[in-house]
Parts: structure tokens; C-alpha cells; sequence
């Protein structure tokens, strides 16, 4: 099934979500937003923060564990490469868009205390991926590239797990060398993600208390 076909298909199961709720085209808008831009909006940020949420959710603690647990390492390490620009672009932009539909929403001079802390909280996590997309990942990659080369020379990286990279590395200072840096900057990559999924939960807090059931 080509990416298009599915994108229809979830569009066409929107609609379907339409039908059966008429009433969200007669509700009652704040201000002078009509009631269908006013849902639109709402829709636009919950669908953006929710891919963002369960996108982050899934890489950082089930995806990107799950793959180094079961492949080997420099095939992991190269996937990963291939796979967090279009992660930290992904989920950048998904924030981008919840933040600027919350925002419209909720014009900043009017809005209150807790409305301008789940702003900030959303613009943050957007920063922290553009972050890690034009800062740390790029440097990761090229630090694994380097290592991955190093690595090869002395015949280890198709193994699962980092065992015989510390066994090589006690014998290998450049190896060791390369270690260390490359794990203060995947380190650094890593917490700035967790930092954006902490944010985004925080809005979760906010999003659970206004919902009517």
C-alpha cells in the first residue's frame, strides 16, 4: 500500500469521524473564530501533539531499544542515522503546529497563567528538537561514522551489543578516545530528547483536565 493510499485512507476515516459528530459544526466559538475554523484549529493541535507524543513515545523508550537489543551494531547504528533527522524533523514540526494552533487559540495577552506555561511548554519542545536535528544529530552521525570505520579495521561491529568494543577499546586508545566523546555527545542528544517528551507530557496534564466525559 503506497503512503499515499494510507493518507487517504486516514483522511477518509476523518470524514467518517465528521458525520458522526454534526454537532461540532454548530458549538459555540470563542470570540469571533467561527465554530468550524475553531474545531479545525483544536484538531490541527490535538492530531500534531498526539503524533508527537506517541512518536516520541515509541522511539525513545521501545523502537530504539528493541533495535539495539536484536541488531547488529553498525547496522543498527546506520539505520538510526538514516532514521532520527526524519524522527527530530517529524516531531518538530508536529510541535510547531500545536504550539501555533494553541497560540491562536489563546492570544497571548489574554491567556492565562496556566495557558502561557502550555505554551512555553510546547514552543520548548519544538526548540529541543530543532536542537538535536541541526546540532547534535548531525555531530552523532559523523562521530559514528568515524567510530564505525575504527571499528572495522580491528573486525567488530557486526555483533549484537557493545561487549567487544570495550574489550578492543582497553586495548585500542583511539577506540577508547572515540568512545568517550561519542557518548558525551549521544549522551547530550539524548537528554535534550527526553527534556522534549518531559515537556509534552506536562501538556498532556493540561489536555486530560479539560476533557469532558
Amino acid at each position: 500500500m503506497a503512503w499515499l493510499t494510507r493518507f487517504l485512507t486516514a483522511v477518509a476515516f476523518l470524514a467518517v469521524g465528521v458525520i458522526f459528530s454534526p454537532e461540532s459544526f454548530g458549538s459555540k466559538s470563542d470570540g469571533s473564530i467561527s465554530p468550524i475554523l475553531s474545531t479545525s484549529i483544536k484538531l490541527a493541535h490535538l492530531l500534531c501533539f498526539a503524533t508527537a507524543w506517541g512518536t516520541a513515545l515509541w522511539v525513545t523508550f521501545i523502537g530504539g531499544i528493541l533495535m539495539f537489543k536484536y541488531l547488529p551494531r553498525h547496522q543498527f547504528g546506520n539505520l538510526q542515522s538514516k532514521m532520527f533527522p526524519a524522527y527530530f524533523s517529524m516531531v518538530g514540526v508536529c510541535c510547531a503546529v500545536s504550539a501555533a494552533a494553541f497560540g491562536y487559540m489563546h492570544p497571548w495577552k489574554s491567556a492565562t497563567t496556566t495557558e502561557k506555561y502550555q505554551l512555553g511548554f510546547l514552543v520548548s519542545a519544538f526548540a529541543f528538537n530543532l536542537i538535536n536535528l541541526f546540532v547534535f544529530t548531525p555531530m552523532t552521525i559523523e562521530m559514528m561514522k568515524y567510530r564505525h570505520k575504527v571499528e572495522r579495521e580491528e573486525n567488530i561491529g557486526n555483533e549484537i551489543g557493545g561487549s567487544k568494543n570495550q574489550e578492543v577499546a582497553k586495548k585500542n586508545p583511539k577506540l577508547a578516545a572515540m568512545n568517550k566523546k561519542f557518548g558525551m555527545i549521544h549522551g547530550l542528544s539524548s537528554l535534550i530528547n527526553l527534556m522534549s517528551f518531559g515537556v509534552l507530557a506536562m501538556h498532556t496534564w493540561y489536555l486530560a483536565g479539560k476533557l469532558s466525559l
